[in-house]
């Protein structure tokens, strides 16, 4: 660069320094990309359909009747419903109901446990009454 007249070597410098500056972007827009593709992927793992159904079905199984004494309604739903989200959405279930009468009627409680490797669901004591 010895050779080159003050202009020339202004000119050089500052390709190289738009080039390290369009190097330094892409870096940077890339990184951006790659963080925002695994947040939407996190959002996209939680499974909120799969969790509500599986509620909708254990708050059913909360209020069947169990009375006959031959068939045992309950027993035989609760171990479906484990063996339905074991096999079709990978997931461990487990679920206990307690009823007790208070001033107000009966009072159904339900803990809930979900987990499926990724994501885990827990509610406790949910609270149903029934007339």
């Amino acid at each position: 660069m010895a050779r080159l007249n003050d202009d020339a070597q202004w000119i050089v410098l500052m390709g190289f320094m738009v080039s390290f500056s369009l190097f330094f972007l892409a870096i940077v827009i890339n990184q951006s990309t790659v963080v925002g593709q695994t947040t939407a992927e996190a959002v996209s793992e939680f499974p909120k359909n799969d969790i509500r159904g599986v509620r909708d079905v254990i708050v059913q199984w909360a209020f069947m009747d169990d009375n006959d004494g031959v068939f045992n309604n309950r027993t035989n739903v609760q171990k479906d419903i484990q063996i339905l989200s074991l096999g079709r959405q990978n997931s461990v279930v487990n679920f206990t109901s307690t009823t007790t009468n208070t001033n107000l009627g009966l009072r159904t409680y339900i803990d809930i446990h979900y987990n499926n490797g990724v994501t885990a669901y827990n509610a406790y004591n949910e609270s149903y009454s029934s007339p």
